[in-house]
C-alpha cells in the first residue's frame, strides 16, 4: 500500500464522513474530509488528492453533477457512495466517470478493497522480473497483468474497470468490427464494471483519453455493426 495517497472523503454527513476519514487513516492513508462538492474543488486546486470518495445526494451541487465536472477536467480517480443502489443508479454513476460505485451502507473493508483496487490502477504496481502479457499498438502499451496503460511518451494512463475491460477486448481482437453484445461478452466474463447502456460512453471516455494525447483515431465507430480498433497490435 502507498502509505503517502490521499484521500479526499466528501459526504454532507458529518458523522459519516468522519468514520470513514478514521477508518481510511487507520489503514495508513492520508485523509482529508469536506461536506460538499464547492470545499472540494477548493482542496482540489490546493493539492490534488490521489482518490475522491464522494456522495451522490448532497445539498447544492449534487454528486452526480460534481463527477461530471472532474471528469471533464481529468480530475482525480472518482468512488461514489449512495443511498441509491439499483442497477441504474450505479449505471448512470459509471457514466458520469465514477471509477466504482458502491451503495451506502457499505462495509468499511468493502470500502477499502474499492480503495485499494482503485489506487493500484492509478499508480500501477511496480515492475517485477515475473513478467506479464503486454499488448502494443500505434506506440501504447497495455499490460493486461498489472493493469496499466502507458501512451506513446511513456506517460501511464488511468482507466476505470470498464474502460479496462473494454481496451483488453480490443487489443485481443484487434481491426475487427465488435457489436456491443459482443463487447460485453468479452468484458462480462473478466467480471468488469460494463453495462448494456453505459458502453457508448465508456468507449467515448477511452477515445477522449486517448485523443488528449494527439494522437489519431483509434477506436472507429462503424455505423449499424459496433466498433472496431485500427491499429495493428503485437503481444510482448
Amino acid at each position: 500500500m502507498d502509505l503517502q495517497s490521499l484521500i479526499l472523503v466528501v459526504d454532507d454527513d458529518p458523522e459519516l464522513r468522519t468514520l470513514i476519514g478514521e477508518f481510511l487513516t487507520e489503514h495508513g492513508y492520508q485523509v482529508q474530509t469536506v461536506g460538499g462538492a464547492a470545499e472540494m474543488r477548493q482542496l482540489i486546486h490546493q493539492r490534488r488528492p490521489d482518490l475522491v470518495i464522494l456522495d451522490v445526494m448532497m445539498p447544492g451541487e449534487d454528486g452526480l453533477s460534481a463527477a461530471r465536472r472532474l471528469a471533464s477536467e481529468n480530475g482525480p480517480p472518482l468512488i461514489m457512495l449512495s443511498a441509491l443502489g439499483t442497477d441504474t443508479d450505479r449505471i448512470i454513476g459509471l457514466e458520469v466517470g465514477a471509477d466504482d460505485y458502491l451503495a451506502k451502507p457499505c462495509n468499511p473493508r468493502e470500502l477499502l478493497a474499492r480503495v485499494r483496487a482503485v489506487l493500484r490502477r492509478r499508480h500501477g504496481p511496480a515492475a517485477t522480473d515475473s513478467g506479464g502479457i503486454v499488448y502494443q499498438f500505434a506506440g501504447w502499451r497495455l499490460d493486461v497483468i498489472r493493469r496499466v496503460l502507458h501512451d506513446p511518451e511513456g506517460a501511464y494512463i488511468n482507466l476505470s474497470d470498464g474502460e479496462f475491460a473494454l481496451l483488453r477486448t480490443f487489443v485481443e481482437h484487434p481491426q475487427r468490427v465488435l457489436s456491443r453484445d459482443q463487447l460485453l461478452d468479452y468484458a462480462r466474463g473478466r467480471d468488469s464494471e460494463v453495462y448494456d447502456r453505459a458502453i457508448d460512453s465508456q468507449i467515448s471516455r477511452l477515445r477522449r483519453k486517448i485523443n488528449e494525447r494527439g494522437h489519431d483515431e483509434l477506436i472507429r465507430t462503424i455505423r449499424n455493426e459496433g466498433y472496431m480498433l485500427l491499429a495493428a497490435v503485437t503481444r510482448a
